[in-house]
């Protein structure tokens, strides 16, 4: 009977015994401890002018294969041609050989890359010494099972690609190349399930390739917000590539091909809103607090005496565009993004109370609706059922097009319209506050839209499968910024002025055919006390839902 799987002279089927030399028992105990020493020892790879060859690892490869093996998440930043895909296949192949029971995930922006990660392993496996192989249960182009009970999957990355799969090793590679809508749903769907262990490990490699996923786990690992242990593979510390090579290499291609796909540096589309360098300075934090089921982002508590304005757009939540809101501090400048909201399957007839809720908060903050299609219903929710005092209404004024105010013209509205004038004095407006940094963004999300805001005509939109909801809070911020009412907006007597002509507004909403005197002082001032500090917090229980007392 064969002890051959499928005939395969360089495989060993599954559970056919071995009598081990002592010298190779002492070999299996030294490679299960040692991962540089394996490689280097027994890993064979094919090189394009030698052939089949030892992996002798470069110092760059021997480290990044050191920190994987001892760390439980990893992402790896690399240039192009580093043999970083090699060296990810033999450490692979280590984890699987000396764990039993292991389960490796092999995922990459598309299946057929995904499928050479996994032939790669299989390469080196099949040049293993018998006694060092594990027996093979399966063997084919997307899944690898050992006798040990340990094997590698290998799919695209896509939300449903390993659920059901207990994972002990996820491997990403080129995840910057994913589409950002998938990004996030696959680490919505598999994050969890990784997690849930304590010896789990999540390995993320890639090449730049703008402001995604892959670039805020790498920047919030080079500041030490998440778990991510970082490590960078430039273009020179492959050996052999030195400043003629540089120089030669961007003579065939270009700078900026260069600095992206060599230099692993950042870069955003060239025809973006803002300055791809200033693009590439642009921060984010991690928000205080989330609610809402992660939808709403807290960067700073309302300040007793801050002064806040709210821009909100909205959408159907049908899951394709997102209803989305910002708040700004506006008490100086630079201004701040102190709150960020989105949520693509938010009911718009919940989204007023949601909007209600966080404005009230924060001192009451004026709020600018964007009107253009269900927007309309937002507002007149916000007025007439909920009640909110300091939506902020505009009018049409000749060739001015819409103004903030307009007192009881007949043009009034309670909302923004965004017009092809005021997105275009927006999206200028907001080019010169990002740029001359009169404005502080906080929000990864928006900073990710950003880079995928691009000039379509002559106007900007987002590329094909990015989304720019909350670009837009920011470009119709950037157009109210412009009138005279922003301007003003500080002063205490400007204020005071705006509350009283509002109220007149909302008594003529409800003039009555008569009048009633009851006996009361009408010289008597209602005033209403909003919540500061830790009492903003309180509003919110234990599920996320407001429950605050006023």
């Amino acid at each position: 009977m064969s002890e051959l799987y499928l005939n395969n002279p360089n495989l060993k089927k599954a559970y056919v015994p071995i009598e081990w030399t002592a010298e190779q028992v002492q070999e299996v105990i030294k490679c299960s401890k040692d991962i540089d020493y394996f490689i280097k020892t027994y890993v064979k790879i094919i090189n394009l002018d030698r052939g089949l060859i030892n992996f002798d690892l470069y110092p760059f490869q021997s480290e990044m294969a050191g920190i994987i093996a001892d760390n439980r998440f990893t992402v790896i930043k690399t240039c192009r041609q580093a043999g970083k895909t090699t060296t990810a296949a033999a450490v692979i192949l280590w984890h699987v050989l000396f764990n039993e029971s292991y389960t490796v995930a092999t995922l990459a922006n598309k299946l057929s890359t995904a499928r050479e990660i996994l032939s790669r392993v299989q390469r080196a496996f099949e040049y293993l010494p018998k006694w060092l192989q594990q027996g093979v249960v399966t063997w084919n182009k997307t899944n690898v099972e050992l006798e040990n009970g340990s094997q590698i999957i290998a799919a695209s990355t896509a939300s449903s690609a390993i659920r059901g799969y207990s994972i002990n090793f996820l491997y990403l590679d080129e995840f910057a190349f994913v589409p950002r809508n998938i990004q996030d749903d696959f680490f919505t769907s598999v994050y969890p399930t990784i997690i849930s262990g304590t010896n789990t490990k999540v390995v993320i490699t890639s090449t730049p390739n703008g402001f995604d996923l892959f670039y805020k786990i790498w920047t919030n690992s080079i500041e030490g917000r998440n778990e991510y242990v970082n490590f960078a593979v430039n273009w020179d510390s492959v050996p052999g590539r030195d400043e003629a090579w540089k120089e030669k290499t961007i003579a065939n291609t270009s700078e900026d091909q260069f600095r992206q796909e060599f230099a692993a540096e950042f870069l955003g589309p060239t025809n973006t809103l803002i300055d791809p360098n200033v693009l590439r300075r642009l921060t984010f934090i991690n928000p205080d607090s989330t609610h809402y089921g992660g939808s709403l982002s807290i960067y700073e508590e309302p300040k007793e005496k801050g002064i806040y304005f709210c821009v909100v757009d909205t959408s159907r939540g049908s899951g394709i565009d997102a209803s989305a809101f910002l708040v700004f501090d506006v008490s100086e400048v630079p201004y701040k993004v102190v709150v960020a909201y989105k949520n693509n399957i938010i009911d718009p007839l919940l989204y007023p109370e949601v909007i209600y809720n966080v404005a009230k908060s924060y001192n009451n903050a004026f709020a600018l609706i964007e009107i253009n299609d269900n927007g309309q219903q937002i507002a007149d929710i916000l007025h007439f059922d909920l009640e909110y005092e300091n939506i902020i209404f505009t009018s049409v004024k000749g060739r001015s097009g819409q103004i903030i105010g307009g007192g009881f013209s007949s043009t009034v509205q309670r909302g923004v319209r965004t017009t092809k004038q005021v997105k275009r004095i927006g999206c200028s407006n907001a080019k010169t506050m990002i740029e001359k940094d009169k404005i502080i963004l906080n929000d990864y999300n928006l900073v990710n839209e950003l880079s995928t805001f691009v000039q379509r005509g002559t106007s900007y939109e987002a590329e094909s499968g990015s989304h720019d909801d909350l670009i837009m809070c920011v470009v119709l911020f950037a157009w109210a910024t412009n009138q005279s009412f922003f301007k003003e907006l500080t002063e205490t007597d400007f204020r005071k002025k705006l509350l009283e002509d509002r109220e007149k507004m909302v008594d003529d909403d409800v003039l009555p055919f008569g009048f009633i005197d009851d006996g009361g002082n009408p010289e008597v001032e209602t005033t209403i006390n909003t919540p500061s500090g830790s009492e903003f917090w309180n509003g919110f229980d234990n599920d996320n839902k407001w429950g605050g007392d006023w």
